[in-house]
């Protein structure tokens, strides 16, 4: 909570000039009642018509001053909670952005984005009304119980036997309320991981014909949502109820004794306007506790995040030989469990020639490129790329000799200029000779804005066949010293399959190439091809030798 506040420092001028302007507001509030009083029992008996018009024009002055007040506190207080929101928004994502991929395994990625959206949006409700009301309850509070004892000290002892039957109550049930929505929040992360689920993999869905099935499990999880908010709104909707009901009878007991105390009018008027402000700021005082414990558990929620350390440490290890652009030494890895997903994989490859990786789905191939760029780091063994071990390697220094396309390519809605380039600021002839590599100049030039063409949301206005080869030309734009295309050619026929290898061969004959692939053919002309199985090279040689 601490971490979270500390984005309020910025800020700290119209913070303090919000509670000042809230303050004045609620005091000049307070002013009314009691000036209200004083004209019923001392100026209208007396028919002084002069201090009439003098009180009731520092009655309008006193409200006008309440409404300033208000309104520049209230306008301050958005500002305030919006521009720090914005900055912990802004912070939390980028911290994301450059998590570990175990820390982002660990979190979940329905997680993080709940925790940059709907906790980030509590703790700027908590920010936001704290500074509103948070302020002006307490100061209602205790100047309505002032004020009540300097009209009638013995109608107040009223109000002060009615505050603990009140207060007692409201303590139980925002205490109550708390875990409720500690546990809204936690279905809410469910939701937004069954939402992102089946949003990317609606096709797969519609293929296999399990929409109502997907609909009937997101009913499951939407209607436990549904029931832990309507748990913590049915306690929380006790509040109103009883505090109106407290109230109706304090009122009653206010005029009771008051008729037989013989207090005067104008005594009772502003003594029940008070009765009814210091009850609303008790109730505003327990909204205040439900917004707080939301708000804090969402900080917290935020300041694991931020607090986690990103960097990927780079010490001294021992160099491998700098014949190889890539060499593994009895490698082995797992994603968290039981099971070891890699094994004793050895294997290396001189600068210029070509690996292609092969087996069945699971069995590693893509785990193997995860390590090759420090995505991941191995349990066991070494990495080395150029000779250095890749954690004796800043990870900048280190993806930037890598072109890479992943089995799960990203292309953003922008055009295809800004795709291939993905902000490089590559010179166009380097744009034009990775997607002529890439086999993407021809299906580009029947474009009608050719590389200005602007991509739909994942590309949706392109084949599958035209995305993995935009995925390509952006890995090979930059003239990569290493080149990894991971199952990359899936949706391309055998011929332009064919023509993009010949194609790097004769670009690109001084990259190091890996080619991860379900086909043979598509590795057959490498260098070296390994065969995994379980996680373990079952076989490494050329392909006759297989």
């Amino acid at each position: 909570m601490k971490r979270t506040l500390g984005y309020l420092k910025p800020y700290a001028g119209r913070t303090a000039l919000a509670l000042v302007t809230k303050t004045a507001g609620s005091i000049s509030e307070l002013v009314l009642p009691y000036l209200l009083s004083y004209i019923i029992d001392e100026l209208t008996p007396r028919k002084d018509v002069t201090a009439i018009w003098i009180t009731g024009a520092a009655m309008l002055f006193f409200s006008l001053l309440a409404l300033f007040g208000n309104i520049v506190a209230n306008r301050l207080s958005a500002v305030v909670a919006g521009s720090m929101t914005r900055a912990l928004r802004h912070d939390l994502f980028r911290k994301t952005s450059y998590l570990k991929c175990r820390q982002v395994d660990e979190l979940t990625v329905p997680s993080l984005i709940s925790r940059l959206t709907s906790d980030t949006y509590y703790v700027n409700q908590m920010v936001a009304r704290t500074m509103r009301m948070g302020v002006r309850a307490p100061i209602l509070l205790a100047g309505g119980l002032l004020f009540c004892f300097l009209l009638n000290a013995k109608l107040a002892l009223v109000l002060v036997a009615v505050i603990p039957v009140v207060a007692v109550p409201l303590f139980f049930i925002t205490r109550k309320s708390v875990p409720m929505y500690l546990a809204v929040q936690r279905n809410g992360d469910r939701m937004v991981r069954t939402v992102q689920e089946d949003i990317t993999g609606i096709r797969v869905i519609k293929a296999l014909s399990r929409t109502e099935h997907e609909s009937e499990k997101f009913g499951g999880v939407a209607s436990d949502l549904a029931s832990s908010e309507f748990r913590a709104q049915r306690v929380m909707s006790l509040t109103n109820p009883l505090t109106s009901l407290i109230l109706n009878l304090g009122l009653v007991a206010v005029i009771v004794a008051g008729a037989f105390l013989s207090a005067e009018a104008g005594d009772i008027t502003g003594f029940l306007t008070y009765f009814i402000i210091v009850l609303n700021a008790m109730l505003g005082i327990s909204r205040i506790f439900v917004i707080l414990s939301r708000g804090t558990a969402s900080a917290e929620r935020i300041e694991k995040v931020l607090a986690l350390d990103e960097r990927e440490q780079v010490e001294e290890h021992p160099a491998g030989d700098p014949a190889y652009a890539v060499e593994f030494q009895n490698v082995s890895f797992s994603y968290g469990g039981q099971k070891e997903h890699l094994t004793g994989i050895s294997f290396a490859l001189k600068k210029g020639a070509s690996l292609g990786i092969i087996g069945p789905t699971g069995c590693g191939k893509s785990t193997i490129v995860n390590l090759l760029m420090r995505l991941y780091e191995a349990d066991g063994g070494a990495v080395f790329v150029d000779g250095q071990d890749v954690r004796s390697v800043p990870p900048d220094m280190l993806r930037k000799k890598f072109g890479v396309v992943f089995q799960n390519g990203y292309l953003m809605a922008a055009s295809i200029r800004k795709n291939i380039d993905y902000g490089r600021d590559l010179p166009e002839e380097a744009i034009f000779r990775a997607a002529r590599c890439a086999q993407a100049e021809e299906f580009i030039a029947a474009l009608p804005d050719g590389y200005d063409h602007d991509l739909a949301q994942k590309a949706g206005n392109l084949s599958g066949g035209q995305k993995q080869r935009l995925l390509i030309a952006r890995a090979l734009a930059a003239s990569p010293a290493v080149i990894v295309l991971d199952d990359s050619s899936s949706a391309l026929d055998y011929a332009t399959d064919a023509a993009l290898r010949r194609a790097l061969q004769c670009e690109y004959a001084g990259a190091t190439r890996i080619v991860v692939a379900q086909r043979v053919s598509s590795v057959k002309s490498c260098d070296l091809i390994l065969v995994l199985d379980d996680g373990r090279v079952t076989g490494a040689a050329r392909t006759r030798n297989l």
